[in-house]
């Protein structure tokens, strides 16, 4: 069967890559070639570059109300085409259709929280700093902004920077995930409907080439991007190098903490939740269970009758609760990572490698998978490894979890399962993580917050949403008048 090449959005209108290298897309429930994706040259980035930057002029001196009913036309159109816009996540990333159908809400929200512009945008000013002087501060867009990805939420992470990028007044250019680039293609096609002007938001697919070209390039002032922790270091360095603005999440190792008055009826299903929702491909899952004292065996047994319990399977049928991960390739470092876990002595209490999925024998399946009897200095204990694959790790006292916490390179999120306020306070107050969850097993915020992250799970000042994505896509002006 032959399939499709995607193509890129530039000026408001489709257009084909020039390119001769093209990838495979896969379904990662079927090894199924989906689509192919152009890796598109250096002249067509510096061609959407310029589009992008031609149609600045215009659209910051477009009012911020006008903007914002962009935005909401866009929000009824995303509501309009909800299910098959997740039905497509499902089918190029692999997750379940539940999961699929979050991220969706996840997308739609931030379109919701940008449209409240007018006010999100708002400076101040004071009357009389000086006899008869006065002194406002106004908020200005800056230019061309660029989007780096990452494979996982093909939809949502995008639209965690793009609303807030064009109501600001800026212009915008994503270069989706090559793994998975049908899904904002498809959200592209839902958005030509609210007839952004041409050039406001515009998408090209590619690979390491065309991110390269968007960070050294003069016209672009500021990136946004979701990675692993070592190709953020290189858009971070690469970008600030060439004197722009840049925001890069990146890899993660998150503890879940359990204290022994924690209520196991109400922790076990957040445990499950974090630690294989996605397939454990997220940034926010789970990646050690921390049980403290006495709270070890109850936990440790019915976190594995639980785990045990999920059903693996096409992510496209209903009832399905953990789907593939994303890749052969993907499947295999897993893998290798379980082999490491052994070799390393930790016990393997719970063996997803040989998980059968009737029907789709050819997907890159691997399922919930539990290691005990893990030690800190071990690489299962340290190491992202981006899949269903978790730790359980014993402790005494708290202070020795929250040094366990401290003593790996990664900030991005700690959870705390308990009854005890003192208990909750001294974590959240000393665990140094950018997203602190209090019986909560996945701290994700919502779009009015900013998306924290610490240490080597963040790259620059200001992070993804609420009002320090503002302060990212603008410049504040002072001025001082005198009549």
């Amino acid at each position: 069967m032959s399939v499709g090449t995607v193509k890129n959005y530039v000026g408001g209108e489709w257009r084909e890559s020039k390119t001769r290298e093209v990838m495979e897309v896969h379904n990662p429930a079927t090894d199924e070639v989906i689509a192919m994706v152009p890796l598109s040259t250096r002249e067509e980035v510096d061609e959407a570059v310029g589009v992008a930057h031609g149609a600045f002029a215009d659209w910051r001196r477009t009012p911020p109300s006008a903007r914002a009913q962009y935005l909401f036309r866009l929000k009824g159109l995303m509501e309009e085409h909800f299910e098959d816009l997740a039905r497509t996540v499902t089918r190029e990333e692999g997750k379940t259709l539940d999961e699929a159908r979050g991220e969706m809400r996840r997308t739609i929200e931030n379109i919701d929280v940008a449209a409240g512009i007018p006010s999100l945008m708002m400076g101040y000013n004071l009357e009389d700093i000086a006899t008869g002087i006065d002194e406002e501060l106004v908020r200005q867009p800056l230019g061309v902004f660029a989007m780096i990805p990452p494979f996982n939420f093909p939809a949502m992470v995008p639209w965690w920077f793009i609303p807030t990028a064009i109501a600001t007044g800026n212009t915008y250019i994503v270069k989706p995930s090559e793994r998975v680039p049908c899904s904002q293609n498809r959200i592209f096609e839902v958005l030509e409907d609210i007839e952004l002007p041409p050039g406001v938001l515009n998408l090209v697919n590619g690979s390491k080439a065309v991110v390269d070209r968007l960070l050294e390039h003069p016209d672009v002032v500021g990136v946004s991007s979701v990675t692993s922790t070592p190709v953020a270091k290189h858009i971070y360095r690469k970008a600030t190098e060439h004197g722009k603005r840049a925001q890069c999440q990146a890899g993660a190792f998150n503890f879940l903490v359990v204290m022994p008055d924690a209520d196991l009826d109400r922790t076990i299903p957040a445990l499950i939740t974090s630690c294989f929702g996605c397939a454990g491909e997220r940034c926010l899952s789970g990646s050690v269970v921390v049980p403290v004292g006495d709270t070890y065996e109850p936990l440790k047994q019915r976190f594995v009758e639980a785990a045990a319990r999920l059903k693996v399977g096409d992510p496209s049928d209903e009832g399905v609760q953990m789907g593939p991960v994303i890749s052969q390739h993907a499947k295999e470092r897993i893998l290798a990572y379980i082999e490491r876990g052994l070799q390393e002595g930790a016990e393997l209490i719970l063996d997803g490698r040989e998980v059968k999925v009737h029907g789709s024998d050819k997907g890159y399946f691997v399922g919930p998978t539990l290691f005990d009897r893990v030690r800190p200095e071990m690489s299962i204990a340290r190491e992202e490894i981006f899949g269903p694959v978790r730790c359980i790790m014993r402790v005494d006292s708290l202070d020795q979890a929250i040094n366990i916490i401290h003593d790996i390179p990664y900030g991005n999120a700690a959870s705390i399962f308990t009854a005890s306020g003192r208990a909750a306070r001294e974590f959240k107050y000393r665990v140094m993580c950018g997203n602190i969850g209090i019986n909560i097993g996945v701290p994700a915020p919502v779009a009015h917050f900013p998306f924290g992250g610490r240490k080597e799970s963040f790259f620059g000042d200001l992070h993804g949403q609420g009002l320090d994505g503002v302060d990212f896509f603008t410049e504040k002006k002072v001025v001082i008048s005198r009549w």
